[in-house]
């Protein structure tokens, strides 16, 4: 089940973001600042987030296990186009689809507010090619790559997929 977050999805998303071991605490503090801007900030509509929960845990409700969870949003001063900012599934969840379900679910609602690009970026340290894969895996296509972007030697890697063109 996928499902907006709550408050009481909050601690359990920073948890989760570092059992990944995938973050920098610098990264987990700028996803804490949009976990609270979509939780205190109801009419903003830059950000949103949902999480899906744990398909092992029987009874899904605030006590129910998060299991991954994503954020997206229209990017600014565009038509149609919508950036994914964050994604993480626990570590005893991946390789189960979780990610697979949120990053579809995510091109479902896209589709439905008549969107027509998602883009994606994440970096090209080796630790991030299970990630990078996986985006290629979805039919994401590897639209530019900035050299040193995040620190010499890390280079931003954004992936883009073209949505309503059937």
């Amino acid at each position: 089940m996928i499902k907006p977050l709550t408050q009481g999805d909050r601690a359990t998303i920073l948890r989760l973001l570092r059992d990944t071991d995938m973050f920098t605490e610098a990264e987990i503090a700028v996803a804490e600042e949009q976990l609270d801007i979509v939780l205190n900030q109801p009419g903003q509509k830059d950000y949103n987030i949902v999480v899906i929960m744990d398909d092992d845990v029987v009874v899904h409700d605030d006590n129910g296990r998060v299991a991954g969870y994503l954020s997206w949003g229209p990017t600014p001063l565009t038509e149609g186009t919508y950036d994914m900012y964050w994604m993480a599934v626990a570590p005893d969840k991946q390789g189960r689809g979780y990610g697979k379900r949120l990053v579809g679910w995510l091109e479902e609602r896209v589709r439905s507010e008549k969107g027509r690009l998602v883009v994606i970026e994440t970096s090209s340290l080796p630790k991030y090619n299970p990630t990078r894969e996986f985006y290629l895996g979805l039919g994401y296509k590897e639209t530019a790559r900035i050299p040193d972007f995040y620190k010499p030697g890390d280079a931003r890697v954004i992936y883009t997929k073209y949505l309503n063109q059937e």
